[in-house]
């Protein structure tokens, strides 16, 4: 595989570099030596995001992955790869066009859908009333996607969640 590494806000270090290689590599099994992967580093604040893209005839491979730390990320993005390729191998490989990027080895081994669902990480937070506009800030400040919070005026567990164009959604259930 031929790695294509840039980075936006962030110097690719060879520390970096070489994770990248090391992670993403683990997947040449599956490709052809010719396969050129795609990957873009970046931060933005606190978020420490990877983007990688694996184009092959008629499809792209594709993974972003967000947290606050980029090895992390560079973890997460090759196990989605990898879970992707397993999953959609028959569609990609159905399309006869498609097989001169797969290795014969991957074409022929049955995968089955890992539909397996796993928690890799539980936090324990205190949860305290507060109104929605509360949570919203709390929310940015923290600078999170989505804040679980104790509704003061309702008494019940509600989410707000960032919606595009800075708006802001509230989940509440229903009883």
């Amino acid at each position: 595989m031929k790695f294509i590494i840039l980075g936006k806000n962030i110097d690719v270090t060879e520390g970096l570099k070489s994770a990248v290689q090391d992670k993403i590599g683990k997947l040449e099994k599956y490709f052809t030596p010719e396969t050129v992967v795609h990957v873009t580093l970046s931060v933005e604040k606190d978020r420490q995001k990877i983007e990688v893209t694996i184009p092959v005839k008629g499809n792209i491979i594709r993974s972003e992955q967000v947290s606050n730390d980029m090895y992390v990320s560079i973890d997460l993005v090759e196990e989605i790869i990898e879970r992707q390729l397993k999953k959609y191998k028959n569609k990609l490989v159905d399309q006869k066009q498609a097989n001169s990027f797969f290795k014969q080895e991957y074409i022929d081994k049955d995968y089955m859908d890992e539909e397996e669902i796993r928690i890799i990480r539980t936090k324990h937070f205190d949860i305290k009333p507060m109104y929605a506009e509360d949570a919203c800030i709390q929310m940015e400040l923290l600078g999170h996607n989505f804040f679980v919070f104790m509704n003061a005026e309702t008494d019940q567990v509600n989410v707000v969640y960032k919606r595009k164009g800075n708006t802001y959604g509230l989940i509440e259930p229903e009883i």
